[in-house]
């Protein structure tokens, strides 16, 4: 599959249905979508709807992947939010199921000044129950390395470094576990988009999350809006093997099919 075929978007909470009518209409094969508000809110499905969903998906040779809220803390451990967070985590991973989603995206949660011992560990000890949840039916969970928060800030979230990203592989050592690398964030930190592919490679990559920044704060920009050289980008992840699919996370739209055309001849014509 060439590179602009594996190019995907990320639809957000916008209605299923029209986001895979836009990706068959305009030729995209992947996308992410989200359960948390509107019309794709975990309790409006019925079975109507997901015949009908996995029919269209079949029939267009499009995967689909269920991005979980980066806003429900993973690091959760007061009582009763906690079990709270663990049945939406169940409630996700069944959806997915039933939606035959291919991939479903997770995050390390975030935590506050005083109490980040605490935070990480029951962290790794859900995402460790999630994974082993989710392999009865053979899902894949892809951690996420999420976004720097300034130095000074009361909350931040989990996973955002090399060094935690580390910690979280090495302690989860589930076969299903693997990693959605966001470009955009790496972007944020002193090792870089470099460093992160350089420590992990490409072997575990579910899916390459693409925005675009200016290295201090986040935020989706359409690449070239930024500092991200997305040549080098592709350069360094295609050259270790990497197979697998991207997803535009930023952008309408019209800006989306733009963009994923820009991004692939521009790549191509740098490696004439």
């Amino acid at each position: 599959m060439s590179l602009v075929d594996r190019i995907g978007f990320d639809a957000g909470n916008k209605k299923l249905e029209d986001s895979i009518d836009f990706a068959i209409k305009n030729n995209f094969f992947y996308l992410d979508f989200n359960i948390d508000k509107g019309p794709n809110h975990l309790d409006s499905w019925d079975k109507d709807r997901i015949f009908n969903i996995r029919n269209l998906c079949d029939k267009n040779a499009i995967s689909i992947g269920l991005h979980t809220l980066s806003a429900v803390n993973i690091a959760e451990y007061s009582p009763r939010v906690s079990s709270g967070v663990d049945e939406y985590m169940k409630a996700c991973v069944d959806l997915a199921d039933l939606l035959e989603c291919s991939w479903i995206v997770v995050h390390g949660g975030y935590h506050f000044t005083n109490d980040y011992q605490d935070r990480i560990q029951a962290s790794v000890n859900r995402l460790i129950r999630i994974c082993d949840y989710a392999k009865k039916s053979g899902q894949r969970i892809l951690l996420e390395n999420l976004n720097f928060e300034p130095k000074h800030a009361e909350v931040k979230y989990l996973t955002y470094n090399i060094e935690e990203c580390k910690y979280f592989f090495e302690k989860i050592s589930s076969d299903n576990l693997g990693w959605a690398f966001t470009v955009n964030h790496a972007n944020l930190v002193p090792e870089g988009i470099d460093g992160f592919i350089d420590t992990f490679g490409v072997n575990d990559i579910g899916e390459v999350r693409l925005a675009d920044n200016n290295g201090d704060y986040e935020v989706h920009l359409i690449p070239g809006e930024g500092n991200i050289n997305f040549n080098s980008v592709f350069k360094s992840i295609e050259s270790m093997g990497y197979i697998g699919h991207y997803s535009m996370a930023y952008g309408d739209n019209n800006q989306k099919v733009t963009s994923r055309t820009n991004l692939s001849e521009s790549y191509i014509n740098s490696i004439k």
